[in-house]
């Protein structure tokens, strides 16, 4: 099997309902989508949504390291067998070492094309270990009552984990997560995001507050680059702490392990790790380390999420997933790959990725 054609451009995508994080408020998201296609006919579909914010890599910078010049060293390619596949990764890793998101984006693709020559899903390829899990879903800053609202909603359509984002002032996210708990009780289950809101002492004085509320993960509330006062938390505390911003690749892992370790969980984002193979080495230190693994996202298409649940699934340390960000869309460039129930997300089975383009 050779590659033919490779071509990427830029799709709007649009949100069903705009939400804030610390950081802005979002309503539309620019998605950069590759597709790979081979002289046997079958195409390795890829996608790709820098965080300019964590990454400092803007959708237009990873849009120029895919141009079609860029692009013309993978015609005539063949990626048959395992070897070539991999030489072709490694090739990658290479040539786009200033783009993490046109390493993911390509990768994906290639995964997807491989394995669907391969005739077998890609979490087969990766070795399988977890066969479906609840995915948490996000309610960003709001208001009480409109945090309420949304919660029901959430609640209502069976999902068993909300993520709530905070971050603005520690006395209100008390008042929210109190409230969530009066009305809703503790069959919910509950994580949150600080999104870097926090100081030292906001963090204490926040956990003091949420004391009986069944808080299962703190996501990133202190500033990246303050990993330090991370690591003397109290254990109780630390236990619970997911880096995010504070983890970006392998090298962040290993330092994050310690000793003394800094954190509980480490958040893992395609989109900043810039590499299916990064990930994997990311997932292998937090195992070696025992530390548990979140599998988040950015707003992204289901061809990304998809890759994401996947690598996931491969991986026996996976405690959470928070792979909500393509429900978040409006309307997406393809159908398929996951299996959404009651909240629960399972793999459809089919041979790669298994999606299916629109139109």
């Amino acid at each position: 099997m050779k590659i033919q054609l490779v071509y990427t451009r830029k799709e709007n995508l649009r949100l069903s309902k705009p939400y804030t994080i610390a950081f802005k408020t979002i309503d539309l998201v620019e998605n950069g989508i590759i597709e790979i296609i081979s002289d046997n006919g079958l195409t390795g579909l890829g996608a790709f949504n820098p965080s300019c914010e964590v990454m400092g890599e803007t959708l237009e910078h990873a849009l120029d390291a895919t141009s079609a010049e860029r692009l013309q060293w993978l015609i005539g390619k063949e990626i048959s067998d395992a070897d070539g596949f991999n030489a072709l990764l490694n090739e990658v890793t290479q040539r786009f070492s200033d783009s993490p998101s046109a390493r993911i984006g390509l990768e994906i693709a290639l995964y997807d094309l491989f394995t669907q020559s391969q005739q077998m899903p890609l979490v087969q390829f990766l070795g399988q270990k977890i066969f479906s899990m609840p995915t948490s879903i996000t309610i960003g800053i709001k208001g009480v009552q409109e945090t309420l609202e949304e919660a029901k909603d959430y609640i209502d359509r069976k999902f068993k984990i909300l993520k709530v984002k905070l971050g603005v002032s520690p006395e209100e996210d008390i008042e929210r997560l109190i409230k969530l708990r009066e009305v809703y009780g503790y069959d919910v289950r509950i994580i949150i995001d600080v999104n870097q809101g926090y100081n030292y002492g906001q963090l204490l004085a926040f956990y003091k507050g949420i004391q009986g509320l069944h808080v299962e993960l703190i996501e990133q509330p202190l500033l990246q680059g303050k990993e330090d006062d991370m690591r003397r938390l109290p254990a109780e505390i630390k236990q619970l702490i997911a880096a995010d911003e504070s983890l970006i690749n392998a090298k962040d892992a290993t330092a994050l392990a310690g000793p003394p370790a800094a954190c509980g969980f480490y958040n893992i984002k395609l989109m900043k790790c810039g590499g299916i193979q990064e990930a994997l080495n990311i997932a292998n230190i937090a195992q070696a380390n025992n530390i548990g693994l979140m599998w988040g996202c950015n707003d992204e298409s289901i061809i990304s999420i998809t890759a994401a649940l996947h690598i996931a699934f491969a991986c026996a340390n996976t405690r959470f997933i928070d792979l909500d960000g393509s429900l978040d869309l409006a309307e997406d460039v393809v159908t398929g790959g996951f299996i959404l129930k009651d909240g629960i997300m399972s793999i459809a089975g089919k041979s790669g990725l298994g999606v299916k383009k629109i139109g």
